[in-house]
């Protein structure tokens, strides 16, 4: 897919972008880099065409929602109620494959190295539960 100087706009076929979407999208290369790569003017071509084409939530609000990323000043602004039920929404989600996964590695260690690594109570753990129910 190499391509020798600049391309104009209408040269991009969906094929090509989904091509260079796909590339992004499995870490081949940054959106930058495919901007370089293939002699895309536009700055945000790319980005454009990965949230229209990609599987990927490539929205601004996503992007700066990243979990232990800081928010840039600039783009600190308080969410609005719909944005912090997406926001909620997509961490139960993350939360709840993470869960998946991990149960799934359990039953594997389990069924096949016959390793049991569910963690029991500890005897303060049942008297104080015990006590709860009454």
């Amino acid at each position: 897919m190499a391509v020798e100087g600049k391309r104009t706009q209408r040269d991009y076929t969906v094929a090509f972008k989904l091509g260079v979407v796909s590339a992004v999208e499995k870490g081949e290369m940054t959106y930058k880099q495919a901007q370089r790569k293939y002699g895309i003017q536009g700055r945000s071509t790319v980005l454009a065409w990965l949230r229209k084409h990609g599987q990927l939530d490539w929205s601004p609000l996503a992007l700066q929602l990243v979990p232990g990323k800081p928010t840039p000043p600039h783009m600190s602004k308080p969410l609005t109620p719909e944005q912090r039920i997406k926001q909620l929404e997509a961490e139960l989600e993350e939360s709840r494959q993470r869960s998946l996964v991990y149960k799934t590695m359990l039953d594997v260690l389990a069924k096949e190295h016959g390793v049991a690594l569910v963690k029991k109570p500890s005897p303060e753990q049942r008297k104080s539960s015990k006590k709860r129910k009454a």
